[in-house]
């Protein structure tokens, strides 16, 4: 695709996000637009938003649950970048107004003790370069109308990645056994949902050897200190104001996030 347009995608995506006006899904003006093109406006946005003084703090990896893979009907994950202003305090409520419209979900988030580069990774090196695992929640939003996407769209809206709250309990990875941890997941105080860390591509350490190993192509690795959310346990959950969410993990510990107007 023409770098112009790339990055007039990325911009017009980046003018979304800041002026909280959803725009058409790039697949309708571009039908043709292919995978890498995705990435390619992800990264131009990548780019602009570090030369206006942003931070990446680490990455994610979207997709990984059947449900979300469902949700878009394919049948593969994703990535995005991190960045510094997307961090929430667990203990300071969240301005719904911040987002377009957000929703909500539960995973384990990797702090890398090493850096670590592909091709070739295993979630056993995963493992081994991990410092310690941490709950979290990401708040996902698109700057689609309607969350009409396919995975060409969200991949060129950095994931729709939009903010992330951190559990106060760092857990040595090897204290647990995250294929079996169990996720129950509350909204005001109801259970909305249950599930267990093979849900997250069998093994969220999958996830972030995945995400290692796609990175490798454009000779990017993970970071010592980066935090990487390794994806849903379960489908994304749509947030109001008001509403206050608790997910618990087994052996693990709990994040919790209240959202406010």
């Amino acid at each position: 695709m023409d770098t112009k347009i790339v990055n007039t995608l990325a911009g017009s995506l980046r003018s979304a996000e800041l002026e909280r006006k959803s725009i058409k899904p790039l697949t309708t003006a571009y039908p043709d637009l292919t995978i890498a093109d995705a990435y390619a406006v992800q990264y131009a946005g990548v780019k602009a938003r570090l030369a206006d003084g942003g931070k990446i703090i680490g990455k994610k990896v979207g997709l990984t649950s059947k449900a979300m893979q469902k949700f878009l009907g394919v049948g593969e994950p994703d990535f995005g970048y991190l960045f510094a202003d997307m961090v929430f305090d667990e203990e300071i409520a969240v301005p719904v107004s911040r987002f377009l419209q957000p929703k909500i979900e539960a995973e384990l988030a990797f702090i890398m003790g090493e850096d670590l580069l592909g091709p070739g990774v295993t979630f056993v090196d995963v493992l081994r370069a991990t410092a310690a695992i941490v709950p979290a929640f990401e708040v996902v939003d698109s700057r689609v109308i309607d969350w009409k996407i396919k995975i060409q769209d969200t991949i060129a809206d950095n994931g729709s990645s939009a903010g992330l709250v951190l559990g106060s309990k760092l857990v040595p990875v090897d204290a647990v056994n995250l294929k079996y941890v169990g996720l129950v997941l509350e909204k005001n105080g109801v259970i909305i949902d249950t599930a267990a860390g093979a849900a997250v591509l069998g093994h969220p350490a999958k996830a972030a050897a995945w995400l290692v190993n796609s990175l490798s192509i454009m000779g990017v690795g993970l970071h010592k200190g980066e935090v990487v959310l390794s994806g849903s346990f379960t489908k994304a959950y749509e947030i109001q104001n008001g509403d206050f969410f608790t997910a618990y993990f087994g052996g693990i510990g709990a994040v919790k996030i209240l959202f406010c107007s």
